[in-house]
C-alpha cells in the first residue's frame, strides 16, 4: 500500500537553517547636474555597476556648486545618510567643479582658495561621519576648437586632484579620462553622448572640427514630456548641450567611475560589476 506524507509532517522533516549575516555596503553620490538623475552618469552607475549588497544612492542635483550645495541643506542630508548604521562601510563621492566656476550669484566659488577649502571641509567631515570620502574630478565638456577638446575643467581638476593628495583621499579622475574618450571620438561623434540631438547647424559645424557656441538654455531645451491628469508630473529638463549626458553618455562614464573606483577603493572592488 502506498503512503502518503501528510504536509504537515512533509514540512517538520525539511532541514531549516538560519540564512548567513549579510555584509552590506553604501555608496552616496554627492554633485552636480553631472551626476544629477536624467543629466548624469550616477544613476547609471547605480542601475549598472553596484552588486544587490551595495544601497546606491544618488544626491547629484543640478546647478549647484561646492558653496550652494552646503547653503542649501542638501549637505546635511548626505552627511545623515553617510551615519545610517548597519553598513559594513559607507563611501560618498564627491564632484563639483562645473558650478563653482559659474558666474551665478549663489553658486561661484574661488578657484584656487574657496573650492579647495570646501573640498578639504567635505572630505573632513565624511571621515567624522564614519565613512569613506572619495574626490571625483568634475566630467570633460565637449567642446572643440580646430579638432581639439577645449577642457574648460582641467584647472578645476587640478584643485581637486591637489585635494586628494594633501588629504590622502582616495581620486577618481573623471576629468582626465572623459577628457581622453570625447577627444577619441571627436566633436561630432562625441554629441552622440548628449541628451538630444544636436541642431543641423551644430552638426555642421563639429564636423569641421570647432563646435558652435552652447545655444541658451531656453532656445536648447526640448518639451516637456506630456503627463495624465492624477499621474507622474514632475519633469527633467532636457536639451542639447555640450556638459549633460543622454542614456548613452551615461553609460559610457558610468563604467569609466566604475573602473577608476574599484583601483582607487580596492577594498570596494568586490561591490562593483564592470
Amino acid at each position: 500500500m502506498l503512503v502518503v506524507a501528510s504536509p504537515a509532517l512533509a514540512q517538520q522533516a525539511r532541514e531549516r537553517t538560519d540564512a548567513p549575516p549579510i555584509e552590506p555596503y553604501k555608496i552616496v553620490l554627492v554633485g552636480d547636474s553631472t551626476m544629477a538623475v536624467g543629466s548624469g552618469w550616477a544613476s547609471m552607475f547605480c542601475a549598472r555597476h553596484v552588486k544587490s549588497s551595495t544601497a546606491c544612492l544618488n544626491l547629484g542635483r543640478g546647478g549647484r556648486s561646492t558653496r550652494s550645495y552646503r547653503q542649501e541643506g542638501s549637505w546635511p542630508i548626505a552627511l545623515a545618510e553617510a551615519k545610517v548604521p548597519g553598513y559594513k562601510a559607507a563611501y560618498v563621492l564627491i564632484q563639483f567643479g562645473h558650478n563653482d566656476q559659474s558666474s551665478a550669484p549663489e553658486r561661484w566659488t574661488e578657484q584656487g582658495t574657496e573650492f579647495p577649502a570646501n573640498l578639504t571641509k567635505m572630505v573632513a567631515e565624511v571621515r567624522a561621519a564614519g565613512a569613506v570620502p572619495v574626490l571625483v574630478t568634475p566630467l570633460a565638456r565637449r567642446q572643440f576648437k580646430d579638432g581639439k577638446l577645449d577642457n574648460t575643467l582641467e584647472s578645476w581638476s587640478e584643485e581637486v586632484r591637489k585635494v586628494a593628495a594633501a588629504t590622502s583621499t582616495p581620486l577618481v579622475d573623471l576629468n582626465r579620462r572623459s577628457a581622453a574618450v570625447v577627444q577619441k571620438l571627436g566633436p561630432e561623434e562625441s554629441m552622440a553622448l548628449a541628451q538630444a540631438e544636436p541642431t543641423a547647424e551644430e552638426r555642421a559645424a563639429a564636423k569641421t572640427g570647432t563646435t558652435l557656441k552652447q545655444r541658451s538654455s531656453e532656445e536648447a531645451r526640448l518639451p516637456p514630456v506630456p503627463t495624465k491628469p492624477g499621474g507622474p508630473r514632475g519633469q527633467h529638463t532636457r536639451k542639447f548641450d555640450y556638459t549633460h549626458l543622454g542614456e548613452t553618455g551615461a553609460g559610457v562614464f558610468a563604467k569609466l567611475v566604475a573602473d577608476d573606483l574599484a583601483r582607487a577603493v580596492p577594498a570596494l572592488a568586490s561591490q562593483l560589476v564592470p
